[in-house]
């Protein structure tokens, strides 16, 4: 007797018979979902056979990547003007934003730059880094960041592989939703372990201090979490945030994600950007690490260059641990970035940014609304909107099927699926509370966001138009393919 190797069986000890495949989830996929082609191109990505035994595929992308692969085929990557990317996590780069300072265009290079840099980054730029965060955050305390208190890393993932690396064997606590990378970083590494923490869409995705205080009570030694909130634009501010910091302190390590922290709505744009530097009590004693960098709030993705701020003794293990890691951050790029952490300077470009962003979150929050989407809660930081999509025609009521039809109209969104961090990949897809939303980003230009919202008001009006006229309303979704997709063991994204 032979086996196929495309699917996961196991065998029945009394009988030796091969067992069916089964599925962890509590109920069955819809019909709209199990004959999708896209819900089968996604479980083809994360499951299934390895056609190379040294090779794990699924480790190949995260979320954004995925989505891009998939309009590549629908012809993105020959004619990218031609859509609305409002996928990627990312700001507009252009000089164009008014009160905003002009980005360098050409850098010097002195031969210096041409050696290997400090896998902790140059000692100037962690002098800019701590002086700015003092300035912004921590006048008239006793306890002051220097030098020491500050890693420069190579981009916001690269910090977040550094801290992995140096956390101690631990419960490591995480949020969902929450920033797709954590699930990669949360699954890499075995010196911890990764614990769920739901949070509630009824509550607002709301990341309350007795929640915290919970998950320390039952052995949580690490917490980590975007501040403010990626996907649902939800920001904890002070006074929660510092009594969050006060329950974790000596008892839990809080790793606070910050690279929205500028894209702050609650004190009418003036600027203030949220930071959990503001409740550290002792800079070295406090187990708080902040990451944050040049790629959102300055709007230079393409510079790869970020900070981890925290007690000496971490940011030491952490610079190391560089050296065989990542290498460290770009030495040219590092010098460029020094004169743009002059706090003044810094204080205009958030008042600035504010008042743009909030314009544009202002926009497509009214041209969504007008298309018949709820939104409950109009999001008071970063530039996203985590839309539910349960009251669109069922064929795309699901983040992959409504994916799938934007994509029809040369406008890329991410499912909702992608921000449901799954690392030990134990729930399926249709069991996740993530799969009828999707990240819709305002990050991109104006000129992109009015296009993109074109498109979707196309896919909506289609569809609802196919209902009014008796089609499917459950049915099969867009770019099916027949009825018999594979139903397997989803991971996570």
């Amino acid at each position: 007797m032979s086996f196929s190797f495309a699917r996961k069986f196991s065998i029945n000890r009394n009988t030796g018979v091969p067992r069916p495949c089964r599925r962890f989830s509590v109920g069955e996929p819809s019909l709209s979902e199990a004959s999708s082609k896209i819900h089968r191109q996604f479980r083809a990505a994360h499951e299934g056979h390895l056609p190379h035994a040294g090779l794990d595929a699924t480790r190949a992308s995260t979320g954004v990547v995925w989505c891009t692969e998939r309009a590549g085929e629908h012809g993105f990557f020959d004619e990218p003007d031609k859509w609305a990317n409002l996928g990627q996590g990312a700001p507009e780069v252009e000089d164009d934003i008014k009160g905003c300072f002009p980005r360098p265009t050409h850098l010097e290079l002195n031969p210096d730059s041409r050696e290997y840099g400090p896998t902790a980054g140059i000692k100037p730029l962690r002098e800019a880094v701590a002086h700015l965060y003092n300035e912004m955050h921590r006048k008239g305390k006793p306890s002051q960041y220097t030098w020491e208190n500050v890693a420069i890393v190579p981009g916001g993932r690269a910090g977040l592989i550094r801290i992995a690396a140096v956390l101690n064997n631990a419960y490591v606590g995480f949020f969902i939703p929450d920033y797709t990378a954590y699930n990669e970083m949360l699954s890499l590494f075995k010196n911890f372990a990764a614990v769920p923490v739901p949070l509630s869409e009824e509550d607002g995705y709301h990341i309350h201090p007795d929640k915290i205080a919970e998950e320390i009570a039952r052995g949580t030694g690490v917490i980590i979490t975007s501040n403010p909130r990626n996907p649902t634009g939800r920001v904890v501010a002070n006074p929660e945030l510092a009594e969050i910091q006060d329950i974790c302190r000596e008892r839990a390590t809080l790793v606070s994600d910050e690279f929205y922290a500028g894209y702050n709505y609650t004190s009418d744009c003036d600027g203030t950007t949220i930071s959990a530097a503001e409740n550290v009590i002792d800079v070295d004693e406090d187990d708080v690490l902040i990451i944050d960098g040049l790629t959102k709030r300055f709007r230079l993705p393409g510079w790869r260059v970020a900070w981890i701020i925290g007690p000496k003794e971490f940011i030491k293990a952490i610079g190391s641990c560089g050296s065989y890691l990542d290498g460290g951050t770009n030495v040219p790029f590092q010098e460029a970035a020094i004169p743009m952490l002059e706090p003044g300077l810094v204080k205009k470009e958030m008042i600035a940014l504010q008042h743009h962003f909030r314009d544009k979150r202002d926009y497509v929050v009214g041209r969504l609304r007008a298309m018949g989407f709820t939104i409950k809660l109009v999001p008071d930081s970063t530039f996203y909107l985590w839309l539910n999509l349960e009251g669109l025609p069922g064929p795309v009521s699901d983040g992959l099927n409504f994916f799938q039809a934007c994509l029809e109209e040369k406008v890329i969104i991410v499912p909702g699926i992608f921000f449901d961090l799954n690392p030990a990949r134990r729930r399926d897809l249709f069991d996740s509370p993530c799969h009828h939303f999707i990240r819709f980003s305002y990050g991109p230009k104006m000129a992109t966001l009015e296009k993109g919202c074109d498109g979707i008001e196309r896919v909506v009006n289609k569809f609802r138009a196919l209902e009014k006229r008796g089609g499917p309303s459950s049915g099969s979704g867009p770019g099916a393919e027949g009825t018999s997709g594979s139903v397997g063991i989803v991971g996570g994204a």
